[in-house]
């Protein structure tokens, strides 16, 4: 169980660095991303365990995957300026 908590934890790590790597333009402080992946990851370790039991590693390892893209996905911005337009009196 130890090992399984640390290895999702590296998944999530991994999946937030993947995501500075690729969007940093998109995403807030670097210590933020990295955090929410882990933080993400080790819920979605937790959730999957307590669903499916002490089915094996490898569910839940991809319940940590799919929680932590989830968490961060809600980090990003947009990319572009938004368009403002203006209501018609």
């Amino acid at each position: 169980m130890i090992l399984e908590a640390f290895g999702s934890a590296v998944l999530g790590l991994l999946l937030a660095w993947a995501a500075l790597h690729r969007l940093s333009h998109r995403l807030p402080s670097t210590p933020l991303v990295l955090s929410t992946g882990v933080a993400g990851a080790l819920f979605g370790d937790f959730v999957t365990h307590s669903a499916l039991g002490t089915g094996g590693v490898l569910p839940s390892l991809v319940g940590a995957a799919v929680v932590s893209a989830a968490s961060l996905s809600l980090l990003l911005r947009p990319a572009g300026r938004l368009r403002r337009r203006s209501v018609p009196a």
